[in-house]
């Protein structure tokens, strides 16, 4: 059996919404929604969080510590040697890459992604719903081999590529990719945080559902619902990668 650890990037230092992982929804941080709803994932042996060695970070190894969540302390400008050092210390044979922005990542999305994967023969490299979008944002999952994390952090060399850890394996021919898609195309949602607009509807979202467990379906059946609620951060628009348009 493969060990398979979802690793969760998380920082403070966000740029549009400083501190937003220890945001409290519904009365907690925005990372316990994270890690909580990736711990009923049927697949996941671990659930680690990869947080920056810096004195700011230092409430987010708190918070970890606090709620028995295992925690990781790296590098903060070379994200993609944090993430190869906590899939080692862990010894991790699969590597399910998360963001700390996604509180409403959905464990059944997470297992499909990695079921995907290591059905697949032969075998991906890299496998991701993201390579073409019909999720909503905020429901990214990415999953790839410690062999493949491992050649990247050897050969990668990109500031892009060390910060957005994944952006080496899916712009390289030398890897196999494997694309996960959804029946209905849902990419123009954002159940993602990046600004105080999508924090905002998160806090909405969350104080409707309220402490049950609820999947990515139910959160877009209520936002149609009520459209006024899709206007809130319809104009947000996601940073683009200069590498992303040419490899997708």
């Amino acid at each position: 059996m493969s060990t398979i650890s979802a690793i969760i990037q998380a920082r403070m230092g966000s740029t549009r919404l400083p501190g937003k992982v220890m945001k409290s929804i519904n009365g907690r941080p925005m990372l316990h929604w994270v890690v909580s709803r990736l711990q009923k994932s049927r697949f996941l042996t671990s659930v680690v969080v990869a947080t920056p060695d810096t004195p700011e970070n230092d409430d987010i190894e708190d918070w970890c510590r606090m709620e028995s969540v295992n925690c990781f302390r790296g590098s903060e400008s070379n994200v993609l040697d944090r993430y190869y050092e906590a899939a080692k210390a862990h010894h991790a044979d699969q590597v399910v890459r998360i963001t700390s922005d996604c509180p409403l990542i959905d464990p059944h999305v997470v297992d499909l992604v990695i079921l995907s994967h290591l059905n697949n023969y032969p075998a991906p490299d890299y496998t991701s719903n993201t390579i073409f979008r019909t999720y909503p944002r905020g429901l990214d999952t990415e999953i790839f081999p410690f062999k493949s994390l491992e050649i990247a952090r050897k050969q990668a060399s990109d500031p892009e590529h060390l910060e957005h850890v994944t952006p080496y394996l899916y712009t390289q021919c030398q890897f196999k990719n494997l694309s996960v898609q959804n029946s209905d195309d849902y990419s123009h949602l954002r159940l993602t945080v990046d600004a105080p607009e999508d924090f905002s509807l998160m806090t909405i979202i969350y104080k409707h559902f309220g402490e049950r467990f609820f999947n990515w379906r139910e959160a877009v059946s209520f936002l149609h619902s009520q459209p006024d609620l899709l206007e809130i951060n319809r104009h947000i628009k996601q940073k683009k990668l200069a590498c992303e348009m040419h490899s997708r």
